[in-house]
């Protein structure tokens, strides 16, 4: 390799980069979008929708807005203190090595997402299209559809692409259900999970946080359900894998680092030849000088592959599909809300190179930009449009 080549700069890698994040947000939001136009069009419906989010304060239309924000408040203090609980239980259940019982919950939760609410939403769509199909062909179909998707999300075995098409059903599913809230409860939710997304990810306390750290030092994988962008290398060699997952911390002797950067340009030469499956890293860095260590994995990692966790997909379309019940226009404000705010998140991660959040920047600007759109640019639009003014 020349060294005296320029440093490949972040900015010639960052379209990749975010074409690879932002093609699996954007079919999440839009299918959500869509079942949200076809199946529940009348917002007043999602108050009969009861769930942990709901515990508190059940809206009514009737509430005065002072009642509906402080319910509001209520539920999303419940939920987020939920999650709060159960993320700390992981990281007790990960600490305690209970590795195999974390991927048989994991498994067991995707299998009933997507054949209880996969069944339930299916169903809706036949009744909805009038499509002629009984309950046996229906039941053995849904049946192979949920155990192949929670082999194909929790085995290496299968396709990438599989396995990230399984991942975006998962969030279609889950983010439909949430579009189901009651509207002031689905705001201030929102808002709330992402000041907790900032909060557990960047203080040293946070769940999220410790519980990558853990990961690191122990050099194993979270059991969790996170989108990669960029395939990792399905091989035998740990090495391959591990530069994909993350970089090893500067901890060894000297003669360990020459082995090492020895090995380093032998995988670097064998990605040069398989370009067509690895993109560049959208931060190239040089061995650390520090014994500091980069988280990845939750939120927007820093290392070779983005991950982007699946919540961050369930909450995104909750924004745009609560905003495709009012109208399609604020759809279209929100959703680039959330894509420039993705953008903004790849750019502070070039810059801080560690993990980040991917909540934060796009819930506020979506939330932001729906209040806008919706008490400022409708009302330019339908002036323009009752004056017969085109622009």
């Amino acid at each position: 390799m020349d060294r005296t080549q320029r440093p490949r700069s972040v900015l010639d890698s960052l379209g990749e980069e975010l074409i690879g994040i932002l093609t699996p947000v954007s079919i999440c939001m839009f299918t959500v979008v869509l079942l949200v136009c076809l199946l529940n069009s009348d917002p007043s419906s999602s108050a009969s929708f009861s769930s942990i989010a709901t515990a508190a304060y059940s809206e009514t239309d009737s509430d005065s807005p002072w009642d509906k924000l402080l319910g509001a408040f209520l539920n999303s203090l419940v939920f987020v203190a939920a999650i709060t609980v159960a993320t700390f239980l992981l990281v007790l259940l990960f600490y305690l090595r209970c590795v195999r019982f974390l991927k048989l919950y994991m498994g067991f939760s995707a299998f009933v997402v997507l054949a209880n609410l996969g069944g339930e939403i299916s169903v809706l769509l036949i009744d909805r299209f009038r499509l002629p199909v009984d309950s046996v062909t229906f039941s053995i179909l849904l049946f192979n559809f949920s155990v192949v998707g929670v082999l194909a999300v929790f085995m290496s075995r299968f396709s990438i692409l599989i396995t990230q098409g399984y991942l975006v059903v998962i969030g279609v599913l889950v983010a439909y259900f949430f579009t189901m809230l009651p509207e002031w409860t689905t705001w201030v939710l929102l808002v709330a999970l992402a000041l907790y997304d900032l909060a557990a990810v960047l203080l040293p306390v946070g769940p999220l946080r410790l519980l990558v750290e853990m990961a690191i030092s122990r050099d194993e994988d979270i059991p969790a359900l996170v989108y990669e962008a960029r395939p990792v290398i399905r091989d035998d060699s740990r090495l391959v894998q591990r530069r994909v997952w993350r970089d090893r911390r500067s901890s060894q002797n000297d003669d360990d680092l020459e082995n090492n950067e020895v090995v380093n340009v032998v995988v670097r030469a064998e990605e040069e030849e398989q370009r067509s499956e690895i993109s560049v890293p959208l931060i190239e860095r040089s061995r650390p000088e520090s014994s500091e260590t980069f988280l990845e994995g939750i939120g927007l990692g820093s290392s070779g592959a983005i991950k982007l966790g699946l919540g961050d997909f369930i909450f995104y379309s909750v924004l745009v599909g609560r905003a495709a019940m009012y109208d399609l226009m604020t759809v279209y404000a929100c959703y680039l809300a959330i894509i420039a705010g993705l953008g903004v998140t790849l750019m502070l991660l070039s810059v801080y190179q560690k993990a980040l959040p991917a909540l934060p920047v796009s819930i506020m600007l979506g939330v932001v930009f729906y209040f806008l759109a919706r008490l400022f640019l409708e009302v330019f639009v339908v002036q323009c449009s009752s004056n017969l003014v085109m622009f």
